[in-house]
């Protein structure tokens, strides 16, 4: 028979079976969690502070206007060269219409400078033609008077007509002096307007590139009356409306390229023990969910903490202080066709996971290794158009037009000509 005092021990013996099991169950799953641990999850940082960054293109006037048109609103798709806010352009017609007024006239006035060249050397020719006639002239009545002189003595020649011959020669010697005068002057005139034009050809003469500069100067001005995207893209915060007066420089809307986004990872500084650069990460977006996943790399490391670039840093050596674990940004290069799949937009809230079991890349970037700058050539066609109007003005008034095509009218004679 079983005494009272039995049933007390099989219930503690139930008891500390069940708490052994209990236990053995949570150093199994102590044991399993290490080993996943020290397998899979010390192989991997992971931040949820992470964000969508990107380049956020203001577009500002550069010179003043009033607004007549507007071409693009909120969440429009751009083209890199599409217009986006027309301005009035009146007074910038005006002011090339004048600029390239003036070029015609330089121009002209340059070729007048040339022309004197010629017409300075046809004077020089005439000058020494006159000295040289007064010279002889001058001889001529010097042997004439040393002919004379003689004869007055023995009555031959009277007294008066030696002093006429006399007076002869003196206005022949000032007439001689007065053309060799002259012949220095005519040459001082051609080396003075040589000065202006020796060694240099009519389209590069300092007036004619000062006018020449004034027109492109003027024809930029009335291309920048239209405002352009620079790149492609998203407009966004558009505060520009019709008939608003700007100013240079006056913030009208952004475009943001949404190919070119990436994730700014905020790692705590605890992290970046064994962060490196290109090391592979994974990404999930609050907006998709963890079914779309984005792989990307790290492409970079902030050179500073969040709180060093603050614009209230913190004032760690005064009053009382708490240490507080820093964060450093950490750049991740996302995957080109996966944003085209799957659209981010600026701001939204990433979590990232970094493989950090490739440990033989840099901690930070090398300066010889980094990408090509960001550029847009959609200006560009505005400097090579204002080059091809310069060009046009001064070929049609330097002559280079009209000696073309003389010289080309013998060759369209020879084409038209039947050949035998």
């Amino acid at each position: 028979m079983n005494t009272p005092n039995d049933k007390p021990q099989s219930g503690g013996s139930a008891r500390k079976k069940a708490l052994g099991g209990v236990a053995a169950a949570v150093l199994l799953a102590g044991v399993a969690y290490g080993a996943y641990w020290a397998l899979v999850l010390n192989h991997y940082e992971t931040t949820d502070n992470a964000y969508v960054q990107g380049n956020l293109v203001q577009i500002t006037p550069q010179v003043p206007g009033t607004v007549v048109a507007i071409n693009a609103n909120d969440t429009d798709p751009v083209k890199a060269g599409q217009w986006l806010v027309r301005l009035d352009p009146t007074d910038a017609k005006i002011a090339l219409e004048q600029a390239e007024a003036q070029l015609a006239q330089t121009v002209r006035q340059v070729r007048t400078l040339y022309a004197n060249n010629r017409t300075q050397t046809a004077q020089i020719a005439l000058r020494e033609a006159d000295l040289a006639r007064a010279q002889a002239e001058w001889q001529r009545l010097q042997d004439d008077v040393a002919r004379r002189q003689p004869l007055v003595a023995t009555g031959a020649v009277g007294q008066e007509e030696f002093k006429h011959a006399n007076a002869q020669l003196a206005a022949a010697r000032s007439s001689a002096e007065a053309a060799r005068a002259a012949v220095v002057a005519a040459r001082e005139q051609l080396a003075s307007n040589q000065a202006l034009t020796e060694g240099i050809a009519v389209d590069r003469h300092p007036s004619v590139l000062q006018a020449a500069a004034r027109v492109r100067e003027a024809y930029v001005a009335l291309q920048r009356m239209e405002l352009q995207a620079p790149v492609d893209g998203y407009v966004a915060r558009r505060s520009v409306q019709l008939g608003q007066r700007l100013q240079p420089g006056a913030p009208l809307l952004s475009v943001i390229a949404l190919d070119q986004v990436w994730v700014e990872a905020n790692f705590k500084e605890s992290q970046l023990k064994n962060l490196r650069l290109g090391q592979p990460v994974s990404l999930t977006a609050d907006v998709y969910g963890k079914n779309v996943v984005y792989h990307g790399t790290v492409d970079g490391m902030g050179a500073g903490t969040g709180a060093a670039f603050a614009l209230l840093p913190a004032q760690n050596a005064t009053g009382n202080w708490i240490k507080v674990v820093q964060r450093v940004p950490v750049r991740v290069r996302l995957d080109a066709a996966e944003l085209v799949q799957h659209p981010l937009r600026l701001g939204l809230s990433m979590e990232a996971k970094v493989d950090v079991r490739q440990t033989d890349g840099r901690m930070l970037a090398d300066a010889a290794l980094q990408a090509e700058p960001a550029q847009t050539r959609v200006f560009d066609q505005d400097s090579r158009d204002a080059d091809a109007r310069v060009q046009a003005i001064i070929a049609q008034n330097s002559g280079a037009a009209a000696a073309k095509a003389a010289s080309a009218a013998p060759v369209k004679a020879a084409m038209a000509s039947p050949q035998h």
